[in-house]
């Protein structure tokens, strides 16, 4: 896969995400399904949106005990999704057993990538709140290895440390990043944030789109500017 935008479908029904989509008649975004829309729909909301020849990326962030992420890797794998995510912090072990549930019996599978730390966490919170005393990017670099290191295609980052993890992981690990404006865009909650431009020059494999796509007066619009700046 080569560089893409990802549009974070962060929809609260079937209904509402179908509205959205069907306003794409040319290029089919790749498209984000996250909690939100998954909880509120279930697996037939991925296969419908699969249906329609849209990549998927499924933002579920699975964290729990390596057996746990195993099983549920293991039914998520028959979604056909493109790329699926947990949490770097979760460990080494469950991120194998994840990849263990993930891999089909012809030995494919999605991509899997770990999330290091959410692009709404700062310095200060993330010390406050969860007792990291250590920088944030020195943080993230050590959740990129040891994703690497467990057989991990890729992270979830800010686009601020794309650059440094290619640098210490390699450019083939990849990095999805959310947290990106448009330059004349409102920041919304995000801490850490670049425009698409910036993402690209820096490193980024991905960005991921939300609101500046999906709240845009001409989403369409919004999104082909997007690829612009980002992918051309």
């Amino acid at each position: 896969m080569g560089k893409d935008v990802i549009v974070a479908c962060d929809f609260a029904s079937a209904e509402q995400t179908f509205a959205f989509l069907d306003k794409f008649t040319g290029r089919k975004p790749f498209v984000k399904i996250g909690m939100e829309l998954y909880y509120a729909e279930g697996p037939s909301i991925v296969r419908q949106i699969k249906a329609r020849g849209h990549k998927i990326f499924l933002d579920l962030k699975l964290h729990d005990i390596p057996n746990t992420v195993k099983k549920a890797m293991a039914v998520l794998r028959n979604l056909d999704v493109d790329i699926t995510n947990l949490h770097a912090a979760g460990t080494t072990a469950m991120m194998k057993g994840a990849l263990e549930g993930l891999t089909r019996e012809d030995g494919t599978r999605p991509l899997l990538i770990a999330v290091t730390q959410l692009t709404s966490t700062d310095q200060e919170a993330m010390e406050r709140d969860i007792l990291i005393k250590e920088p944030i990017d020195q943080v993230v670099m050590h959740y990129a290895e040891t994703a690497k290191n467990a057989g991990l295609d890729g992270i979830v980052c800010s686009p601020l440390e794309a650059g440094k993890v290619h640098e210490r992981c390699g450019q083939n690990f990849l990095t999805i990043t959310p947290g990106v404006r448009f330059a004349d865009g409102e920041v919304g909650d995000q801490k850490r944030v670049m425009t698409p431009a910036q993402a690209k020059a820096i490193g980024s494999d991905y960005i991921v789109v939300g609101r500046p796509i999906t709240a845009a007066a001409d989403p369409v619009a919004a999104y082909e500017r997007c690829v612009a700046e980002f992918c051309d």
